[in-house]
């Protein structure tokens, strides 16, 4: 993969997120589930927003997580989402070209103004996530940057994406550029909710488009509609080259034809904040893989759960630490 002028480009929404610590009663009052993404209006996250405590502003978006954590191993990373030519998106564009990471797409002049995530994290870590989609619901194929895509080792979609018809035809318009130029692709299944909502769409996307996929415990589980997290992984076992799928506290399990790695977690003395964690992993992963490692992917697998490991130990889902770094530190 040397040939390749980034590891990995991102698609999927450009997010700014609003984090603030909330209690028990604040869902409740709100009608919320705990630990899960609903989607909302742009009145529903004015009236969230302005009962919210204090909290942290900061660029974020599931793959956009992933890049940002991918650059901060030293990796070369681009993204493609959509935002408005507004204030949040001019902070969003600011904050991902800052750290490294390459921005090609073009910013809406008119339409829905750039998306919010309204991130509620409650004292046991977990956190709960209300979302205005705004200008990310604009994305489409004619905003896949062709040239990014071919010049990619790696093309990674955020299943969160999946809800528009438009966004789905740039998923597979990516992919086919992808694997006509001799490259891999990549899908994280991002939520259980969002894997009910697209479950036969996403079985025929990881079986015809996906290389390596990424999904948590829950998420395969409500993909493969199984109670049991043994029998989804024999299911995914012949659907795609690689499946990695993290288990929180368990580690992870990394899946490759008849090969099966089982990694164990980072320790972690206090677990803060698990937003994130999903992301990071991924980024830790892909890095592993698109740095030498793609014949060891129980080393990649550490990487990614080192990566993890450090995200969940704070508030917010970016690094604190430069996770180069971290994982120096930690493998050498």
């Amino acid at each position: 993969m040397s040939d390749a002028r980034f590891d990995v480009v991102g698609i999927g929404n450009a997010i700014v997120d609003v984090l603030s610590h909330e209690d028990d009663a604040f869902l409740t009052r709100h009608g919320m589930t705990k630990g899960t993404m609903a989607l909302i209006d742009a009145d529903a996250a004015d009236k969230l927003y302005d009962d919210m405590g204090a909290g942290i502003e900061c660029s974020g978006g599931s793959a956009a997580n992933t890049i940002a954590g991918l650059a901060s191993l030293g990796g070369r990373g681009a993204f493609i989402g959509k935002v408005k030519d507004d204030g949040l998106g001019k902070v969003f564009h600011h904050d991902i070209e800052a750290i490294g990471v390459h921005f090609p797409t073009s910013a809406a002049t008119d339409g829905l103004s750039t998306a919010r995530c309204l991130i509620h994290v409650t004292p046991d870590a977990e956190r709960t996530m209300n979302t205005f989609l705004g200008a990310c619901t604009d994305l489409g194929p004619d905003d896949v940057d062709e040239d990014v895509v071919r010049a990619s080792s790696v093309t990674y979609l955020e299943g969160y994406l999946w809800d528009k018809e438009d966004a789905k035809a740039a998923f597979v318009k990516a992919a086919e550029l992808a694997h006509d130029a001799g490259r891999e692709v990549s899908l994280s299944l991002s939520d259980p909710f969002c894997v009910g909502r697209h479950r036969e769409s996403f079985l025929d996307l990881v079986e015809n488009h996906v290389d390596i996929l990424f999904a948590n415990e829950d998420e395969i589980k409500a993909l493969y509609e199984v109670e049991d997290f043994d029998a989804a992984l024999q299911q995914v076992r012949g659907h795609c080259k690689i499946a990695a799928l993290t288990r929180g506290a368990k580690g992870s399990v990394v899946i490759n034809g008849d090969e099966i790695h089982i990694v164990d977690c980072d320790p972690v003395d206090h677990v803060a904040d698990t937003t994130g964690a999903g992301d990071a992993y991924a980024a830790g992963f892909l890095f592993g893989y698109t740095n030498g490692h793609a014949d060891d992917l129980a080393h990649c697998a550490k990487i990614g759960n080192i990566a993890a490991a450090e995200i969940i130990s704070h508030f917010g889902a970016r690094p604190e630490t430069p996770l180069n770094e971290v994982v120096a530190a930690k493998l050498g």
